[in-house]
């Protein structure tokens, strides 16, 4: 039998979410709600700066990069082995939180508030939050972070500043997170970028379904 997930004491059900996905609004980014949000298929963001009330959502249809069906294109593989990029887990991730922050394309976005950097960089000292770095010539020019919990890896963000090292960063992160026992790669939303990759959008009420059995597996980033 599929396990379901329990009621949430801070939040609605997921289910409850409008057409765009919004659950609720209010509350905090204490690690004990945000922690709570992923286990119960929400997570924030905020659209209107530090100003505004925080926004919880859930999508449908939820993306999804499944582990078992990863695909490396061929040209990648060999910006892989020419050993052009170095590639580290948890070592910069302030740097990579910035990075995506600030990635071509995103001037003027507002999802990364001061009040969410704090957060993940809370979570990310208390272990939960977890980061791939990708290197060049000394500098970070790629990676990707996330919130692990269980066999569950929330992927948050990703930017590069050379080609290819955002997708270098992702391929490390799959292969590690395969190594280490992890079930399900959260994406929240399928884009180009990603779908070259196998990456898939599923059902909400299916997405539930696979983040509660997730959440009953041992696994650990590090």
């Amino acid at each position: 039998m599929t396990p379901k997930l329990p009621p949430s004491q801070y939040f609605p059900s997921a289910e409850v979410a409008d057409e765009d996905g919004l659950v609720c609004y209010g509350g905090d980014l204490s690690v004990e709600l945000v922690l709570d949000a992923y286990r119960h298929g929400i997570f924030p963001w905020p659209v209107a700066g530090d100003e505004m009330p925080m926004l919880w959502w859930s999508l449908d249809p939820r993306g999804v990069l499944p582990l078992e069906n990863f695909h490396v294109p061929g040209r990648l593989q060999r910006t892989i082995r020419s050993g052009r990029f170095e590639v580290t887990r948890n070592r910069a991730f302030a740097e990579v939180m910035d990075g995506c922050a600030t990635a071509p394309g995103r001037v003027g976005v507002e999802w990364l508030t001061e009040e969410m950097r704090e957060a993940y960089l809370r979570l990310h000292r208390l272990g939960h939050a977890h980061s791939v770095e990708v290197w060049c010539e000394g500098q970070v020019v790629g990676g990707v972070y996330g919130v692990a919990i269980g066999g569950l890896f929330a992927g948050e963000s990703m930017f590069y500043r050379k080609r290819d090292a955002s997708k270098v960063a992702l391929v490390a992160l799959v292969t590690h997170l395969r190594d280490r026992g992890f079930v399900l790669l959260d994406i929240q939303q399928a884009n180009p970028h990603v779908v070259q990759f196998g990456a898939i959008e599923i059902p909400q009420s299916e997405y539930l379904d696979r983040l509660a059995e997730a959440l009953e597996v041992e696994a650990h980033f590090e």
